[in-house]
């Protein structure tokens, strides 16, 4: 994939990529910059481009069970392989918190040089990040956020409270321009015991409240197309009116979609989360209810790979002024509608 993503979200525009010595699922030296791939990457800029000592960075992650986290690691890797003096060893990715804590340990007792850990369960793995920071291995924590800074020196992730009130803002100009009152606004959330649905949920109320609307009929679902389309399934059941519908995420989008046609309800406007590429075709056909969706990119794993090259290399971001990497990055979540929508199909994912 190109360097215009990166480069349009402006930020890491001056970084490289990493290194890592982990294990199980995958290990990787590359002799030269892979020629082609499908995943956003960033070539790095100046003397950040070229390359530098050798760096080894471990990688760890959950189970890519889902189109979402299949992508974060793919975009890691191929992150890595962009750069000849990195190795990048990876750890079989597991939703089992005592394992990934086994796995990081691992890398720890292998003396990479940085860890890019994006946990299962932050809290339950903030102990081994603190472990790997106390033995002077720095660690990126990309998006769960572990409990204590102390667990990680930079943390890299998307803004969950954002992707709520962007999608509430949307949702709030097309009803007004359609001069709709009294709105009836559904929500399909995720897993509601997280943070991150707690978050977003929050940003869709305090957004949707600031134009004197509220959120209507709310589900939970749990990030998959079975319980997204469950879950739909029983929200139209119970509201036979409905102006507009927020899907926090695109894999269990899948199934709204579904259960969307099943009703053959097209009476009101959706709104998806977090990026998918079949979302951005149905957003570009405009044929149906979908007309945006939320980033929540996984190319932040791509980020976090030329981040903890970096570090490896005792090197800052090339465009910023600070001589030190920042100790956190928050994505943005930008709405993808049929306007723009081109603009950010080289980033969407398969689900």
């Amino acid at each position: 994939m190109s360097t215009q993503f990166l480069g349009r979200r402006g930020f890491l525009i001056g970084a490289g990529a990493l290194g890592a010595g982990a294990l199980v699922a995958g290990c990787t030296s590359n002799e030269a910059p892979a020629a082609n791939n499908n995943q956003p990457v960033a070539q790095g800029s100046g003397n950040n481009a070229q390359p530098g000592n050798p760096v080894t960075i471990g990688f760890s992650a959950p189970a890519a069970d889902h189109g979402w986290m299949a992508a974060m690691t793919k975009n890691a890797k191929a992150q890595a392989e962009k750069f000849s003096e990195v190795t990048f060893r990876a750890t079989e990715g597991t939703n089992d918190v005592n394992q990934q804590i086994s796995q990081v340990e691992t890398l720890i007792n292998a003396k990479v040089n940085v860890l890019v850990i994006l946990p299962f369960d932050g809290k339950a793995l903030t102990a081994v990040g603190q472990q790997a920071m106390d033995a002077g291995i720095p660690v990126i924590n990309v998006d769960r956020v572990f409990d204590t800074p102390l667990a990680y020196r930079t943390w890299i992730g998307g803004d969950n409270y954002r992707m709520g009130v962007n999608a509430a803002n949307y949702i709030a100009q097309q009803l007004k321009a359609k001069n709709v009152t009294n709105p009836v606004i559904g929500e399909v959330a995720g897993i509601d015991s997280l943070p991150l649905t707690q978050e977003r949920s929050k940003g869709f109320k305090d957004a949707l409240a600031r134009h004197g609307f509220t959120v209507g009929p709310r589900v939970s679902a749990q990030f998959t197309p079975e319980s997204g389309e469950q879950q739909t399934a029983n929200l139209l059941q119970g509201a036979p009116k409905l102006d507009a519908l927020w899907n926090h995420d695109d894999d269990q989008g899948v199934g709204v979609v579904a259960a969307i046609d099943n009703a053959n309800r097209k009476e009101f406007l959706m709104v998806g989360g977090a990026g998918s590429k079949n979302m951005m075709n149905l957003i570009k056909a405009d044929a149906s209810p979908i007309k945006a969706t939320v980033l929540y990119n996984p190319s932040m794993a791509s980020s976090a790979i030329a981040l903890a090259r970096l570090l490896g290399q005792n090197k800052g971001i090339g465009d910023l002024a600070e001589h030190e990497i920042p100790s956190e990055i928050t994505t943005y979540s930008a709405v993808v509608t049929k306007e723009n929508v081109d603009q950010y199909m080289d980033v969407g994912f398969d689900s």
